[in-house]
């Protein structure tokens, strides 16, 4: 008797686990639409834009056998590019920390042939923003930091958050724009039209900074000489329209 109870009870259970399986299949495909009858497009679009910013990057690296004296020594010189920033008109408010890390100094011992440990680094990494109609002052930053002690690790065009957004709604725009032009020729060509969307994913938005300026590597050039090159660069490259990107993946239905 018991035993029959326990097949009953497994019937019953494999039965309502049948149901629900059925349940959801039917819900998966009401909402989840079929691709028979539809056609997924790539939708593209490059745009222009010019940018609105110039930011210098400053490095500051100081050495100590503690990490307290390594950071002392890096302090003692940002210390001095707020002065030398002051002196040339701007204020401290000016020099944004990108970030500050200290750690250990490891390296390789060809000799020994193993990784060593000699005392600690500290790196400050700086910004400096300035509006493009103030590129006349990018010269002046490169100064201060010389003047400082310190390094123009780079120096590149920008834009704006403001102007990151304007423009990454045009392009995602244009590209919608596209997507829908492809599909309706597309749906054209096999005497269909375009019917509701049913899907769209988008990439990312093709921006990036243009570099004008990047630092060598260090090993006997003077730091005056990369400053020249730094000032060259940012004065001599005038921003222009530079181009960005943007794509959606767009699924149409075809009736």
């Amino acid at each position: 008797m018991g035993k029959n109870n326990a097949i009953v009870i497994t019937s019953i259970i494999a039965g309502v686990v049948l149901i629900i399986a059925l349940l959801a299949l039917s819900t998966f495909n009401s909402v989840v639409p079929s691709s028979k009858n539809s056609v997924t497009v790539q939708g593209s679009s490059t745009i222009k834009a010019m940018p609105d910013l110039v930011s210098v990057y400053i490095t500051i690296k100081t050495n100590g056998t503690t990490s307290a004296e390594a950071t002392s020594e890096n302090t003692k010189i940002y210390d001095k590019l707020v002065e030398e920033m002051v002196i040339a008109g701007f204020n401290k408010n000016d020099l944004k920390t990108e970030s500050f890390s200290v750690y250990e100094h490891t390296y390789w011992d060809y000799k020994e042939k193993k990784s060593k440990t000699e005392g600690y680094i500290a790196n400050h990494y700086i910004r400096v923003e300035l509006t493009s109609d103030n590129m006349n002052k990018v010269s002046k930053v490169v100064d201060a930091a010389v003047k400082a002690k310190t390094e123009i690790s780079y120096i590149n065009f920008e834009l704006s958050p403001e102007s990151q957004k304007r423009y990454k709604a045009q392009a995602l725009k244009e590209a919608s724009e596209d997507a829908t032009i492809k599909a309706e020729s597309i749906a054209s060509g096999f005497n269909k039209k375009v019917g509701k969307l049913l899907s769209v994913e988008t990439s990312d938005f093709g921006y990036s900074p243009w570099n004008v300026y990047a630092s060598r590597n260090t090993d006997g050039v003077y730091m005056e000489e990369m400053a020249k090159e730094a000032t060259q660069a940012a004065t001599t490259i005038q921003p222009g329209e530079e181009k960005i990107s943007a794509s959606v993946y767009a699924t149409f239905q075809i009736k």
